[in-house]
């Protein structure tokens, strides 16, 4: 009992909730599993959906213009091999250093092919006039398919759906729900802010990400634009046929534009080394998810069915499940390829937003809104996800029509924007949930310490967090060093530890699993430091610091968005640039 008794103090300090993941918050908010269990479920089908099959369909393609290689599922093959190499013999420990390694050695090389890219067009002005005509030589009769959008160098275009790819006003209110889900309500991001420090360290990583997250207009949209204008007969290929030839797909080669400028212009050894960095940048990645959605899955899933399982079996259940989680992202690969013209980045954002504004909608009101309860966050999400499912399920079944094909989609798939519908579920989500909170009883008082931002500094006990102390208590008092287990300790001997089979060693290490007292006390170690992250302390000056960068940053991010939606061309510019070059490859009467 002295063991226990030393910490015993602990009672008296009342620590903020501590959850593993994003859906055991919310069991802690509401009450209940029927949340906690479909926003897991919900997260593994995103993960599906946008991470695992897409990062695979991504490092694919760059092996293929790398290698040469035609069978696309010849790469993705490979690429799972040195994956499951790296989780197996680097673990998540080896992840978090390569990934700051990996920042370092990307950014130098990309800045590199920033640079002599635009040397290669002449700098910046250069590439506004010579984007314009970077037309293939190969068009599709009596169709203006392949020719650069007139707004290309606008940034915030036109509010019409029917005259803008990107309305204006669906990206602001469209894009907010998809980013809020994607930075602050994904396990996979919201882990490597659980791994910081302290509070201070939390936000500077943030932030510093969020300055980070600047660059990739200049180092990889740029070089892409550059490019289409280098490479303009594979790039902005239009004809079937001929984008088949360069990249095997036979709707657009515009995903693989920067595995080619990297390929064609990087020096011998910077491009061995831009290559094995990316791919190594794609696998840390890929392991990271696999990690979430195996803490997603043992946690919130399979604990409800096997409450009372140890850690190795949890292991085992979560590595067998990322393999069914593998084989539904290969099997899923085929439908990227089709979707939204082959345009891997739009295909992305298009299933964000169709499931994702419900989350983003859900989480905002329950840490804001002390009223709401567990029917009005539970149904509010059931009416997000039915209607988001119907547009998403009606958009495959029609599919994006090619360019120059007659688009014969309903008139709500046409005219309705998936940024605007993004708004619309957000909103739909938010009615809901204010309805049905104000027509049910309110959820036990207790259940808002320190689950929402008004109550964060609430340090009134809770229900659940006694029970796990007194659960916590009797594991130790069944494991305490004082108290003889044995004959051998009754009588003051060191009780003989048995030599384990190989077998059963290598069986463990596959796992990643280790019960031994080294292990435990690196448990404890961690228990007491997410107990300091969590206390939610910052000095002054950090506070200061960060919220002046903070500022700067959005202040910059406002700068940047007000000069790149001022299109330096009128329309007419544009189209005596572009009928230059038709004319110069024989094309008289397409403009």
């Amino acid at each position: 009992m002295d063991g226990w008794r030393a910490s015993d103090s602990q009672r008296s300090i009342k620590t903020p909730i501590q959850a593993n993941t994003l859906p055991e918050y919310t069991k802690k908010r509401f009450g209940g599993r029927r949340i906690q269990t479909y926003l897991a479920v919900l997260s593994l089908i995103l993960y599906i959906f946008t991470k695992i099959s897409v990062n695979m369909y991504s490092g694919a393609i760059f092996l293929q213009q790398a290698l040469r290689v035609s069978n696309l599922y010849l790469s993705i093959s490979f690429l799972l091999v040195m994956t499951s190499l790296c989780t197996v013999f680097g673990g998540l420990a080896a992840v978090i250093y390569t990934d700051t390694l990996q920042f370092f050695i990307m950014i130098g090389g990309s800045l590199y092919v920033m640079v002599k890219s635009f040397q290669e067009v002449g700098w910046y002005t250069g590439l506004q006039t010579k984007y314009l005509a970077a037309i293939p030589s190969t068009l599709m009769p009596n169709s203006t398919c392949g020719l650069p959008r007139v707004d290309s160098w606008r940034m915030l275009r036109d509010a019409d759906p029917s005259v803008s790819d990107m309305p204006w006003p669906a990206f602001l209110m469209g894009q907010m729900p998809a980013s809020i889900w994607y930075w602050c309500a994904d396990q996979v991001m919201v882990q490597r802010v659980m791994a910081a420090r302290s509070l201070s360290h939390a936000k500077g990583g943030t932030i510093m990400a969020g300055y980070a997250k600047m660059l990739p207009l200049f180092i990889i949209i740029f070089p892409g634009m550059i490019s289409r204008v280098l490479f303009p007969n594979e790039v902005g290929c239009v004809d079937p046929e001929e984008c088949y030839k360069f990249c095997g797909s036979r709707v657009s080669c515009s995903n693989s534009a920067y595995p080619k400028l990297v390929l064609e212009y990087l020096p011998s050894g910077m491009r061995g080394i831009m290559l094995s960095v990316m791919l190594s940048a794609l696998m840390s990645d890929l392991t990271s998810i696999f990690n979430s959605a195996s803490t997603l899955f043992t946690m919130d899933i399979w604990s409800q069915f096997r409450p009372k399982a140890k850690g190795r079996e949890q292991l085992l259940t979560g590595r067998c499940f990322i393999i069914i989680l593998v084989v539904f992202s290969i099997l899923w690969i085929p439908v990227i390829e089709r979707t939204q013209g082959g345009q891997l980045f739009i295909y992305i954002q298009a299933i964000a937003a169709y499931l994702a504004p419900p989350i983003a909608a859900m989480y905002c009101l329950a840490i804001t809104w002390k009223r709401m309860n567990e029917s009005g966050a539970f149904w509010g999400l059931m009416a997000g996800f039915v209607t988001g499912m119907v547009r998403m399920i009606v958009d495959f079944y029609y599919g994006e029509p090619a360019c120059y094909a007659e688009d014969h989609r309903p008139v709500f798939l046409q005219k309705f924007h998936y940024m605007y519908f993004a708004t619309f579920l957000f909103w739909v989500t938010v009615t809901v949930v204010v309805v049905v909170t104000l027509m049910t009883p309110p959820d036990e008082d207790w259940r808002l310490i320190r689950t929402t931002f008004f109550t964060r500094l609430d340090r009134h006990e809770r229900k659940d967090d006694l029970e796990l102390l007194n659960r916590t208590q009797d594991e130790l008092l069944l494991n305490s060093p004082n108290e003889p287990e044995n004959k051998y300790l009754e009588h003051g001997c060191q009780e003989p530890r048995h030599r384990i089979p190989w077998h059963r060693r290598f069986y463990n290490w596959l796992l990643g699993f280790d019960d031994s007292d080294k292990a435990q006390q690196q448990i404890m170690a961690m228990n007491e430091h997410i107990a300091q992250l969590t206390n939610l302390h910052q000095k002054k000056w950090e506070n200061y610091l960060l919220n002046f960068m903070l500022v700067v940053i959005l202040l910059v991010m406002m700068g940047l968005y007000t000069y790149f939606s001022i299109n330096p061309f009128t329309q007419e510019e544009v189209r005596d640039i572009q009928r230059a070059k038709l004319h110069e490859l024989g094309y008289n009467n397409i403009l």
